[in-house]
């Protein structure tokens, strides 16, 4: 038996100048968030920024993650899905204590823009390029696609720990009636538009 085809699931990237925007909304975000101000105004958008998005919002500082919110639903447009979750990453994650206000100038954003979501069975799965979302009932685990590359783990690793974050067990990926999906990101961060990447 061959193992299935990988699956293909990205969206065209953004523009630099898209990409250098939704940076600074999401800066400008949270700066507002933390001193309590009220959500920034919006600039002249593209039609891309203004199309429906799903994204997720990552902070970091000094290399670590400081808080991180998304979701994978694209129901909002592009930059409203991003000025929201940049917020909640800054006050929301659970994980974390709120930013504080001294903190600011200490932190990078990433942002990951995601693909929609498909179905799929294990052996589809690419460390590294899928990001991988797992639901049993109630239970529900997401890794973005870069997770799998700062950890080096292969498939099953991933699979493995995505069940944890799900508080199942380990070998639940395995087993009948797990919803599995894949989707890949446009990852990009302040650093990287800073020095001229543009993927």
């Amino acid at each position: 038996m061959t193992a299935p085809e990988p699956l293909s699931t990205a969206l065209p990237a953004l523009s630099p100048a898209d990409r250098r925007e939704l940076l600074r909304l999401a800066r400008a975000s949270v700066r507002a968030a933390v001193r309590g101000e009220a959500a920034p105004a919006e600039s002249v958008l593209s039609t891309a920024l203004r199309e429906p998005g799903a994204a997720f919002v990552s902070l970091h500082q000094d290399r670590r993650l400081r808080g991180c919110v998304g979701t994978l639903v694209a129901d909002r447009p592009l930059h409203d899905t991003v000025a929201r979750m940049a917020r909640a990453a800054a006050l929301d994650d659970p994980r974390f204590a709120p930013l504080a206000e001294a903190e600011l100038d200490g932190v990078d954003i990433e942002i990951s823009r995601l693909s929609p979501l498909v179905p799929a069975v294990a052996d589809q799965v690419l460390p590294g390029h899928h990001g991988v979302s797992l639901r049993c009932g109630e239970h529900r685990g997401v890794f973005l696609p870069q997770v799998a590359t700062v950890y080096n783990w292969d498939r099953e690793t991933l699979l493995t720990e995505l069940c944890y974050k799900a508080q199942l067990p380990a070998d639940a990926w395995m087993r009948p009636g797990i919803d599995l999906m894949v989707f890949t990101a446009e990852v990009f961060g302040e650093n990287d538009v800073a020095a001229g990447v543009s993927e």
